[in-house]
């Protein structure tokens, strides 16, 4: 790392520390020519991920409107704030372990519901009623028999 002080290009670090909920390590260095100290950040790169919407549009993907949605079908339902967390810490993990930098809204919906059903029946089918977009009683009892069934769509 080069010293701000002197621009030699050599120094050593003195204390790293874990910052800003563990997502930055702040160093503590010291040039190995002039032996002024000076402080860096280390974060992690991460490339954004796209999300291609089912009209085609693509927008960035949102972790906070993620988690929003699977709240909503979770409401006044017996499933713990901590379980809608690690739902969405899955989902986020397998998306950007995919190295992948679209994905399709039908894929995240998928990913989704797929949680759900492992979580809350209930939630898992209000989801699919707005995810799948449900017009009528009969798209409603459908997705009951096929969760009764043990069918996946």
């Amino acid at each position: 790392m080069k010293c701000i002080y002197c621009g030699f290009e050599d120094s050593k670090v003195i204390d790293s520390r874990s910052a800003d909920d563990n997502t930055i390590i702040r160093r503590r260095r010291e040039c190995l020519k002039c032996g002024k100290r000076f402080t860096t950040y280390e974060k992690i790169e991460t490339t954004p991920i796209l999300v291609i919407k089912s009209n085609g549009t693509r927008q960035a993907f949102d972790i906070d409107k993620l988690k929003n949605g699977i709240i909503k079908a979770c409401e006044k339902r017996p499933v713990p704030v901590s379980t809608i967390d690690k739902l969405v810490d899955d989902i986020q993990k397998k998306i950007y372990n995919s190295m992948a930098q679209e994905v399709t809204s039908k894929e995240l919906g998928e990913m989704v519901m797929d949680g759900l059903k492992e979580i809350d029946e209930v939630a898992y089918v209000r989801f699919a009623s707005v995810y799948r977009s449900f017009t009528d009683i009969s798209s409603f009892l459908n997705e009951i028999k096929k969760l009764t069934h043990g069918d996946k769509k």
